[in-house]
């Protein structure tokens, strides 16, 4: 069982990001361009692009947009050469932070981060200085009340690495990255469907935060995730209402 109650910092973050969702096709568009670049575009052949694919359409993105994007990330159309970068640094209290970046402007995208970090009290790290507490790993995060006996059956056999329950009946499910479509296929085909479900950057440890920090922390979090170069931030703050 772990520790402390997951369930509501979950629910947090998702709605931090559905209030955001003027970002979502053009974050997703970019991750469907990179994927099929660097890993060709047949999904089936390419996990990184098959989960990217998946997340387009569970956010009813256009068939032909996903199509453009794929062309665009293979050559076949001509479109924006978008350069990965991972940026590291610190929050309120030493809270680490990775901020990972598709950006056209490498000079930009590290202006923004740091403007965004120390507005708040943050400061930008160097390459390798919090990367460490985090682990790379396909996360499924499933509401309370479903049956842990099935998720636990599912997911040993599709290729889990780790189940966890939470104290408030929230299931956790950890695969290895190039695992995470296969795992997640295989739960939606025996009917369980996650709330959550993505390649993360999972912190090895976490920090509650509450009152003014916790306000400050999410200050520094928001302005980064507003960012029109950051996909995906990762922090090891859990910030408590």
């Amino acid at each position: 069982m772990a520790g402390h109650s997951k369930w509501a910092n979950i629910q947090h973050r998702k709605g931090r990001q559905d209030a955001k969702r003027g970002k979502i096709f053009t974050k997703i568009i970019k991750e469907i361009t990179v994927a099929a670049r660097m890993g060709g575009g047949d999904a089936a052949m390419n996990p990184r692009l098959r989960a990217a694919v998946a997340e387009a359409k569970e956010e009813n993105m256009p068939a032909d947009n996903i199509t453009r994007a794929i062309k665009k990330g293979t050559g076949e159309l001509e479109g924006v050469n978008y350069e990965e970068i991972r940026y590291e640094g610190y929050g309120i209290n030493g809270a680490a932070i990775i901020i990972d970046c598709l950006t056209d402007n490498k000079q930009r995208a590290v202006m923004d981060v740091r403007h965004a970090l120390s507005k708040h009290g943050g400061n930008l790290g160097t390459d390798g200085s919090v990367v460490f507490m985090f682990k790379h790993c396909g996360q499924l995060v499933y509401e309370p009340g479903i049956s842990e006996d099935k998720v636990m059956e599912v997911a040993l056999e599709a290729g889990a690495e780790d189940i966890v329950t939470d104290i408030d009946g929230s299931i956790e499910v950890i695969t290895p990255p190039n695992d995470f479509m296969a795992v997640k296929e295989a739960m939606e085909a025996a009917g369980l469907k996650a709330v959550v479900a993505e390649v993360i950057m999972k912190p090895n440890m976490e920090t509650v935060f509450t009152g003014d920090d916790a306000v400050k922390m999410q200050k520094i979090l928001d302005m980064l995730e507003e960012l029109d170069d950051v996909q995906d931030v990762y922090t090891t703050a859990v910030i408590e209402d």
